[in-house]
């Protein structure tokens, strides 16, 4: 334990075995190294966010994940696709709330092709030039390429212009093949995961990265997705950040598991800053543990306290519904110890 704890004192980079250790650590001791390590990336006491909007488009989805509770099957009653009037009302309202960008995400749709994400994209743009679209997780990338017989690379490119600015980190769940085969086995392997950044990166947009654990995975398998990231992170430099949560398990097909606690965020949140250390950014994840908890996190390593979450429907499918204002938000970040900063999705502040 010293060695290992000399090493991340130093900025020594841990190894896959030296990492996995830290599970056995107790909470304290990987708060103080996570804490460490943020101060010595971010030596100002700020603590960014960002006003946008979750906007999912679509909620048709043909791959059927035991973890999601928001997708229903084409032709359900409960199926939609968003008018442009909808778009509309709820773009606007992101705009006069302050908002300067929307993630903007549905499902793997059965019919679509790249013409309907072209027309979607391009119609956003040309009404809302200002607008910074964050959107398409890479697994609804790589659907699409499958849906047009096109290459990932062409995808892309017509999307970039068509209007997308930057993708979310979405649909990585757990990059391991074994996991996604339980969970999700109609949803893209982790190599054509990892595939859709490098390409989106190497094509200059930047990316996130994001974790969903406590559901099927080992602590080991955790670890393998946090190399992974950090690997591509090494070739490419896209990734602005890392994002993770805990699975939520109601009204899902996994409702008889037990979602994982504060205590196991916490912990899982400061062994991410301490193996991640080429990923400048770690989000707090309130939106599932509560403003508390989030608050919390910048204990913990986390430096960003994401997004003010105008509208969010995924996680609040689960019964989760925590909501914050951003007089709260900068309430519980100085409270903390620090200074709030409103950022865009490259981590400028504005």
């Amino acid at each position: 334990m010293k060695k290992i704890k000399e090493k991340i004192l130093n900025g020594k980079r841990l190894n896959k075995e030296e990492a996995l250790c830290l599970f056995n650590w107790d909470l304290h001791s990987l708060g103080y190294l996570a804490d460490r390590i943020r101060w010595r990336l971010h030596p100002e006491p700020v603590v960014t966010y960002i006003v946008d909007r979750n906007i999912n488009y679509s909620n048709i989805c043909i791959s059927g994940c035991k973890f999601c509770a928001f997708w229903r099957p084409k032709g359900h009653k409960e199926a939609y696709v968003l008018s442009k009037e909808a778009l509309a009302q709820k773009i606007e309202e992101t705009i006069q709330l302050g908002g300067i960008q929307i993630l903007l995400q549905g499902g793997l749709h059965p019919d679509w092709t790249i013409k309907e994400y072209e027309e979607l994209l391009g119609w956003i743009k040309g009404k809302y030039p200002q607008i910074w679209i964050h959107g398409l997780s890479a697994p609804e990338i790589a659907h699409i390429a499958k849906q047009s017989g096109l290459s990932i690379e062409e995808t892309l490119k017509r999307l970039i212009a068509a209007g997308l600015n930057s993708i979310p980190g979405g649909g990585a769940e757990i990059l391991v093949d074994r996991v996604r085969k339980i969970l999700s086995p109609r949803k893209c392997d982790s190599a054509t995961w990892l595939r859709v950044m490098e390409t989106a990166h190497r094509l200059g947009l930047k990316t996130t990265a994001t974790m969903m654990f406590g559901h099927i995975e080992t602590y080991e398998e955790r670890i393998e997705h946090m190399l992974k990231i950090r690997k591509l992170q090494d070739k490419t430099g896209g990734f602005t950040a890392f994002i993770m949560w805990p699975f939520q398990p109601k009204n899902t097909a996994l409702n008889q598991l037990q979602a994982a606690g504060a205590y196991e965020y916490l912990k899982t949140l400061a062994i991410a800053r301490i193996v991640l250390d080429n990923i400048p950014n770690i989000q707090a994840s309130w939106v599932t543990q509560g403003p508390k908890i989030g608050q919390l996190s910048l204990l913990f390593g986390a430096n960003d306290m994401g997004s003010l979450m105008i509208e969010e429907n995924v996680v609040a499918a689960t019964g989760v519904r925590f909501r914050m204002e951003e007089k709260e938000m900068c309430h519980l970040i100085k409270e903390a110890g620090f200074r709030p900063q409103r950022r865009n999705m490259l981590y400028e502040w504005v």
